[in-house]
């Protein structure tokens, strides 16, 4: 008989929301509290850089990881373990490339670097195209896990998804930056418990490590090496290093809500050491994760619960799983389910302080000159406040419009790539100008939109997407009577399955993460030729350094913008 969450585990779900709160109200304090829009958004650029790594490890592990990331294993086998060596070329290029080139300029929005080295219209574009993904990615995030959580563990939708989303909101917007990374802190540990409860009690029920291991090499889990170099495999070992890289570059390299962070500390040593140490934290989460599949599999090798209809989705494997071997030990499945949201809670609060940050920085700050520190730093609490409420709504349509706002996540997942083309544009290619780059940046998302929604209205056949066998041989249950966390992408384009056109089975089954490497080759490719064939002049080369150059001597020297000349270029 399956366990139902009892009173403990709603206490030790609620003390970690508390907790995360009374930290947010210490850093709306300490210190004098938040005087300036820098001290808010950058935590004054005074960080250090362990609670930094820490912060960027707790915003990657999102709810999604604790439960998607064991049920991928399950299904697909570990070849997932390739992302160890992704990761560090991931922080490599982040480290080497994007950070010096942010942290010298000493920006707050990444995006206001494309003012400074294209224009302020592409500075616009890549805003307004964060704020949209961004906020839709939220709401699916906060939503999505709630759903699966709910249906497995009776754990109260609604009241968790409005909890988890007013505490957030309320840290955030009293604490700022410095709020955001120490919860974050203090949620990587309840996130580790979480997945090391799980994995002890699974290797004390199986009798040892050895078994779970013996049992997943038998079933084929330990699928690590695949150097099948077709594209169009879901995963292989070039698919996930190659297109990995590129697809998660995207984020630690230029997305706002990973890049404010390291920016934010005291020095440029701190920031890279704090990409470094993170990386030591994304291996950790990586073999925890992994673990918690292969354990999963050594469990109900005999016994599939998803074919067996006992959960209705392999997100909910995780949460079957914790109540099938822990509700004997009460409050744990609570420790498991506030991991979960913590990880819920941490990917939302750093999105939470990026948009305020963007907001403020590109279309506040540059068109409402005359405001003060003071005003926009109530004005940062307040885009905190707005953005915390329209998350919450977005969770809200997330369970109206389940099936179209996934396809829409979907598709908008594709920004990253064509962004990040952008930024390797003007960071790579001293001759690249602002035609160019919006070209190759349309041209990125164009391609990007075609393969991706082509990918959503025919899914890859299994044959590419490679399952493993799940068995039902020693199943002596009823089916359960769960509803389904899925939502079938094929109830938004209704297309028939019958007829495939020869696209699909080519160009449309192209792997996931080949979508970002696609968009930033293009957005690349095509602005380099843009630009050479619109004649770029050395002229243009130099203004571009001496705009840069005025941006770091206005920081600087804390001089308006307006009394720092750049010098004609002609001299």
């Amino acid at each position: 008989i399956m366990g139902r969450f009892t009173v403990w585990d709603y206490v030790v779900f609620a003390a970690m929301l508390v907790i995360s709160a009374v930290i947010g109200v210490y850093y709306a304090f300490v210190g004098g509290g938040q005087k300036t829009s820098k001290d808010f958004l950058m935590g004054g650029r005074s960080m250090s850089a362990l609670p930094v790594a820490l912060s960027l490890t707790a915003s990657f592990m999102s709810a999604v990881t604790v439960l998607g990331t064991p049920a991928e294993i399950y299904r697909y086998g570990a070849i997932f373990c390739i992302f160890a060596i992704t990761y560090g070329l991931v922080v490599l290029c982040s480290a080497e490339i994007f950070l010096p080139v942010f942290y010298k300029l000493g920006i707050t929005s990444t995006y206001e670097y494309l003012e400074l080295r294209f224009n302020k219209y592409l500075r616009l574009c890549g805003t307004v195209l964060f704020i949209i993904q961004t906020t839709l990615y939220t709401g699916i995030v906060i939503y999505a896990p709630a759903l699966a959580l709910n249906q497995v563990t009776g754990f109260d939708l609604w009241g968790a998804v409005v909890a988890t989303g007013v505490v957030c909101t309320f840290y955030c917007t009293l604490g700022g930056l410095k709020a955001v990374v120490w919860t974050d802190v203090f949620q990587v540990g309840i996130m580790v418990a979480g997945f090391s409860s799980v994995i002890i009690r699974a290797v004390v029920v199986q009798e040892g490590i050895g078994r779970i291991v013996n049992d997943s090499y038998y079933g084929g889990r330990l699928n690590f090496w695949d150097f099948n170099p077709n594209p169009l495999q879901r995963h292989t070992f070039w698919t996930i290093v190659i297109g990995g890289t590129f697809t998660w570059t995207g984020i630690y390299g230029v997305n706002q809500s990973q890049v404010q962070r390291y920016i934010a500390c005291k020095s440029r040593f701190h920031a890279k050491l704090s990409l470094y140490i993170n990386l030591v934290g994304l291996w950790a989460i990586l073999a925890c994760a992994v673990l918690c599949g292969l354990a999963l599999y050594s469990i109900y090798k005999d016994c599939d619960p998803w074919t067996a209809k006992q959960v209705s989705a392999l997100d909910q494997l995780m949460p079957y799983l914790v109540l099938d071997i822990l509700h004997d030990f009460p409050g744990v499945p609570g420790l498991f389910v506030a991991s979960a949201y913590s990880g819920t809670l941490s990917t939302v609060s750093s999105s939470i302080n990026a948009l305020a940050a963007v907001t403020v920085e590109d279309l506040i700050r540059p068109y409402f000159r005359s405001l003060s520190e003071k005003k926009l730093s109530w004005i940062s609490m307040g885009m905190s406040l707005f953005y915390g409420g329209v998350c919450i709504a977005m969770a809200a349509l997330a369970s109206l419009l389940g099936a179209l706002l996934q396809a829409a996540l979907s598709i908008f997942g594709m920004v990253g790539g064509p962004l990040l083309g952008l930024f390797a544009l003007g960071i790579l290619c001293s001759f690249a100008n602002g035609i160019g780059a919006f070209v190759g940046l349309v041209s990125g998302f164009v391609i990007s939109l075609w393969v991706g929604i082509g990918s959503q209205i025919y899914p890859p056949l299994p044959e590419r997407t490679k399952p493993l066998y799940l068995s039902t041989a020693g199943c002596n249950i009823s089916s359960g009577n769960l509803t389904a966390t899925e939502n079938p992408l094929t109830t938004v384009f209704n297309t028939p399955t019958v007829e495939r056109p020869a696209l699909a089975d080519s160009w449309y089954s192209l792997s996931y993460l080949y979508f970002s490497t696609l968009g930033t080759l293009i957005t690349v490719v095509v602005g380099i030729i843009i630009s050479l064939l619109t004649g770029t002049s050395s002229r243009a080369v130099i203004e571009g350094v001496l705009h840069l150059f005025q941006a770091k001597m206005t920081r600087e020297l804390s001089l308006p913008q307006e009394d720092y000349q750049t010098p004609n270029p002609a001299d």
